[in-house]
Order: C-alpha cells, then structure tokens, then sequence
C-alpha cells in the first residue's frame, strides 16, 4: 500500500476515510512507517542478514519482527482474542526473534520484507475505517494486571518499529563501517 505523504507525512491531522482520532493514529503510523522505509531504501542483501555477533538481531529480523508484531495487535484488537497456538507457532520468529528468528529471516530480499509490511499495514488501515472511533478507547486487561486501551496498543505497535528502526540504523552504520575497514 503506497501512500502519497509528500504533503502531508508533517501533519497530525484528518486522514481520508478514517475518523479524526483514527486519522491522528494513522498521520503517526505513516510517518513512522515512511521513515522506517526510508532506514531501509538502501540496505543491501547481505546488511539484511548481516549480524553484528552470534546472537544479534539482524535488519531482516527485526523488519520480520514489525509485520509479526503488527499481525499479533490485529488479532487482538481487532478480534479480541488471544493468539491460537498455530498462530503462535507462524509469528514466532519475528516475535520472539533470538536463533529461531536467525534461522527464518536469512535470504529474504528487501522487496518481500516491504511488500509484507505494505499488507499487513492494508489489512490494519481497512480494520480502522470500519471501526467506530469509540473502539480506540475501548479498555481490557493489558500488561502488569493494568488497563489498556486500542489507542494504546496501537501507539505500542508503532513505538516499537521507532524502537527498532534506531537499531536498525545501527546496524547498518556498524556493518558498513566494518565493510570499509576490510
């Protein structure tokens, strides 16, 4: 899904078809996506699984990380239920990452990593437009026997890939340094 951002990737403001605090969503989670994208317009096929030590996280990991955690937030927000164990069992590298995820995410090209990303974002922007802005402040039991809304999960999806896009760039940064010392 390609948005054109180009007047307005700055502005927190209303988004065609979704309601204004869903549109306040979206304007953060486009943002967040477009920079991402832009961290990895460049990366070549060995950076994506190139990995600082024996058990790094590499560029293609943590890009399979994004789309599993986005995925796992659709089937609980949106379905409000936990994760069957067979979906479990299909996100697991990307979620728990570690030698099942280095395992997986090796050989992937960038192409496949953005196109999956570009999906799930779809599946997740078609679910918005549909829901009544009300669903975003709907509570249920969260992390440390507290509340949390949808507006919060959703926030949590996309502080993650910021989260994770900084190390992606440090990736990047460390792998080409060491490329040019060789």
């Amino acid at each position: 899904m390609q948005f054109d951002l180009s007047t307005t990737l700055f502005l927190v403001d209303k988004k065609e078809g979704f309601s204004p605090a869903m549109s306040h969503l979206v304007s953060m989670m486009n943002y967040t996506r477009d920079t991402t994208l832009r961290s990895v317009q460049d990366v070549t096929f060995e950076e994506l699984d190139f990995l600082m030590h024996d058990e790094a996280n590499s560029i293609g990991m943590l890009l399979g990380h994004m789309a599993a955690v986005e995925k796992v937030y659709q089937i609980l927000t949106f379905e409000n239920r936990e994760p069957t164990m067979e979906e479990i069992e299909e996100l697991s590298p990307g979620l728990d990452l570690g030698k099942k995820g280095r395992e997986f995410f090796i050989g992937k090209s960038l192409e496949s990593y953005i196109e999956e990303l570009e999906e799930i974002r779809g599946v997740t922007y078609q679910k918005f437009r549909s829901l009544p802005e009300q669903w975003l402040f709907e509570k249920t039991p969260f992390w440390m026997d507290q509340q949390g809304n949808n507006y919060f999960k959703w926030f949590h999806v996309f502080e993650d890939e910021i989260n994770h896009r900084g190390q992606i760039r440090l990736i990047k940064k460390y792998c080409r340094v060491t490329q040019l010392q060789k």
